[in-house]
């Protein structure tokens, strides 16, 4: 498997008026190309921290960060713009949808900044919102504004997809139709997808887990077998 991004005792420190919070201890880590990766831990644990740096929105204190061969952490912030645009897409727990675009044109949002973006319309087939495609996010159900979410974020056609507690807002059921979708993502299109939850189940479907616990990972597990999103239940 290829390398598509390497941690090196990444470290990040926060100065919250005269006391420095270490959020990551400088831990080691590799996530490869077309992975399914779940980054589990409790709130507090560092995991939002370690996503926000590997997709570009923060920066270490300390350690190496690479995507492919480029040493990222050394970026300035005209090339982190770049990575961003250009080889990572971002999920979120809330949506944070234009409400006065329908979902086809928010999903276009993303396209307009790509090199080399998705057609909007199978994208919207892939995500099985081809019928909805003129409506309005108040016209959605919550499950469907996430996936127009999801649309948003693979549109561009990124290397990466980073989701931050994806089904977190969502029912059980609803939850699962997300997660079949960033697993066809992952499959059909061979993308790298990184999900941070605090929900253990969610990790048996992905092909490795990541467990962070007070800035470090303590141990990364590999799933022989990792289950379809349809077999997992909460």
């Amino acid at each position: 498997m290829n390398t598509l991004i390497k941690g090196k005792g990444v470290k990040k420190d926060y100065q919250m008026g005269e006391v420095v919070v270490t959020a990551l201890r400088g831990v080691d880590f590799e996530i490869f190309e077309g992975e399914f990766v779940v980054v589990l831990g409790p709130s507090g644990s560092g995991k939002s921290t370690l996503l926000n740096i590997v997709g570009g929105m923060d920066t270490p204190t300390g350690g190496e960060l690479y995507y492919k061969d480029e040493l990222i952490s050394e970026y300035d912030e005209g090339e982190l713009t770049r990575y961003r645009r250009h080889s990572v897409g971002f999920v979120f727990q809330f949506y944070n949808l234009m409400p006065n675009l329908t979902a086809g044109e928010n999903i276009s949002l993303s396209t307009e900044i790509a090199k080399d973006p998705l057609e909007i319309d199978y994208v919207l087939e892939k995500i099985g919102l081809s019928d909805r495609k003129n409506h309005f996010p108040a016209q959605l159900s919550g499950g469907e504004q996430q996936r127009v979410a999801i649309g948003r974020a693979i549109a561009k056609n990124p290397e990466l997809l980073l989701c931050d507690e994806p089904t977190g807002a969502l029912d059980v059921s609803t939850g699962i139709e997300v997660l079949k979708f960033l697993k066809l993502f992952n499959e059909e299109l061979g993308k790298t997808v990184v999900i941070i939850t605090h929900n253990s189940d969610i990790g048996k479907m992905a092909d490795r887990v990541f467990y962070i616990r007070d800035g470090n990972i303590e141990r990364i597990a590999v799933n022989k077998k990792p289950m379809r999103p349809e077999e997992v239940s909460w």
